[in-house]
């Protein structure tokens, strides 16, 4: 499976998002990827309260760009599920022809540690923890501190997400991120922790690990890296560390017929 990320700026600006996301996807057809990864709220912007109906319309552009160019997603995007109106922010799977999968969404919630506890936690709905069938390979998703577990930014417990997905069948897990950061010391320390994350859990696992963080603000570093993770804890891609980067790797799974 080729795999291709956008580590592009993420804003509250849906067009300039949807922009950004065409270009992505623009330059995945180029290099002939099977599917596109972008970055934790890369169509809505990282926030509860947006602009629905214009990211309903900008997700209806992105994902028919993607099937002409025959592009499958691993988009991600907030947006306020239908069938009973809480809002998500999500992982959304599209096959190469257009064909909506499903959803992963964030599981880990961000929130102040001590009570009572202000944050994501308090704005973002979940749903149980699932895989998906993405071009014959079993995927899952995480979302940000889904795969972190930073205890500096949430309450919750620990649940080994990306084992749990190992444990369910998922060989690759596309990680969306839109980390928080301002260039200072601490930034740096985070860093450290999020590189090694990924690569203690994919070797911990044996999985592969695809990770995209927000480029935004350009002017800094981002709060982790870009790039493919293979199963002995190893980088096979890495994007730049700072400004709007994409990357390619190809990954040797297995496919069903």
């Amino acid at each position: 499976m080729r795999v291709c990320g956008a580590q592009m700026a993420v804003t509250r600006d849906v067009s300039a998002n949807v922009a950004a996301l065409l270009r992505a996807i623009e330059y995945a057809a180029q290099v002939r990827a099977d599917v596109l990864l972008t970055p934790e709220g890369s169509l809505s912007g990282y926030a509860a309260r947006f602009p629905s109906h214009q990211v309903e319309q900008g997700l209806a552009r992105v994902t028919a760009a993607a099937a002409e160019a025959r592009i499958a997603l691993a988009l991600g995007t907030c947006f306020v599920e239908p069938d009973d109106g809480r809002i998500y922010n999500e992982v959304r799977f599209y096959d190469r022809c257009g064909a909506f999968l499903g959803f992963h969404t964030k599981t880990l919630l961000c929130g102040t540690i001590f009570e009572p506890h202000e944050g994501e936690i308090n704005e973002f709905a979940t749903r149980p923890l699932r895989t998906f069938d993405l071009n014959g390979v079993t995927v899952g998703a995480l979302i940000c501190n889904d795969l972190w577990a930073n205890p500096g930014c949430t309450p919750m417990d620990d649940p080994h997400l990306t084992h749990r997905l190992a444990m369910m069948g998922a060989r690759i897990i596309f990680h969306a991120v839109n980390g928080g950061r301002d260039g200072g010391e601490w930034s740096q320390i985070a860093w450290r922790y999020h590189e090694s994350n990924l690569q203690m859990r994919a070797q911990a696992s044996r999985l592969w690990i695809v990770t995209v963080d927000s480029a935004h603000p350009i002017t800094m570093p981002c709060s982790a890296p870009s790039g493919v993770v293979g199963p002995d804890g190893r980088w096979v891609a890495r994007a730049e560390p700072q400004g709007e980067h994409m990357f390619v790797a190809d990954i040797p799974v297995e496919v069903r017929p």
